[in-house]
């Protein structure tokens, strides 16, 4: 694959002082077009992004699988679609400028899926919650046991070939997003791999770990759908 199309799809919900700094941290040089989706956000969020040189996008029904649903609909309708789809996060705990290390798997080596693993790589101190590195040991742990696959991370820093996204057929609206996308894959045989990547304390408070709530019902959804796709 030489000088892929690569599309970055960001969901936001009221991330107006992190991502202006997640638009400028992408490689200009790597993407063709960053789209934010604006997730009902009741901040700056949509008028930053445009700032920073993002096609916005508008979902107002609230749930991070909404959000990527809408990115992944404006997908359809380009003319030359995408090779490659990246999904990251909009609080830049992330590094956008490790882009390149997600894609490379799939240029080089004919990778469909590619997580960017926290487990694998550097987490700054507190910058993941007791809670959160638990439901990823244990949410890995039970899709090992139960689809026979390996995974450190249900990490949201990812990249994919655009057909194998399609492939999947993504239904989940809000928590069990990022594990749907990987037990699908593993269902269907997708060629997957982790890359380790940095991840630091986010940019404002989280609406899911944040909260006792958001902890609550993220790890409900997430196990509720490892064992749905059984």
């Amino acid at each position: 694959m030489k000088q892929p199309k690569i599309v970055v799809i960001i969901p936001a919900f009221n991330e107006e002082n992190g991502i202006g700094n997640v638009i400028a941290g992408i490689p200009e040089n790597l993407v063709a077009e960053v789209v934010v989706v604006n997730n009902n956000s009741r901040d700056q969020t949509p008028v930053v992004a445009r700032k920073a040189g993002a096609t916005v996008l508008d979902e107002p029904r609230q749930g991070y699988g909404y959000a990527c649903l809408k990115g992944i609909a404006y997908c359809r309708q380009m003319i030359v679609p995408p090779d490659i789809v990246v999904f990251l996060d909009a609080d830049y705990s992330d590094y956008p400028e490790e882009m390149p290390l997600l894609v490379k798997p799939i240029v080089e080596d004919s990778v469909d899926l590619v997580i960017g693993s926290r487990a694998l790589g550097h987490r700054e101190k507190g910058s993941m919650t007791v809670p959160q590195v638990f439901g990823n040991w244990l949410a890995t742990g039970l899709m090992r046991q139960l689809y026979g696959v390996r995974f450190t991370d249900l990490g949201p820093f990812r990249a994919i070939r655009y057909p194998k996204l399609l492939a999947l057929e993504m239904r989940d609206t809000t928590y069990g997003w990022t594990v749907e996308m990987q037990l699908k894959a593993a269902k269907m045989g997708h060629v997957t791999c982790e890359v380790p990547v940095r991840y630091r304390r986010r940019i404002g408070f989280s609406k899911i770990s944040g909260t006792v709530k958001g902890t609550v019902m993220a790890g409900y959804k997430i196990l509720y759908t490892i064992f749905k796709y059984r």
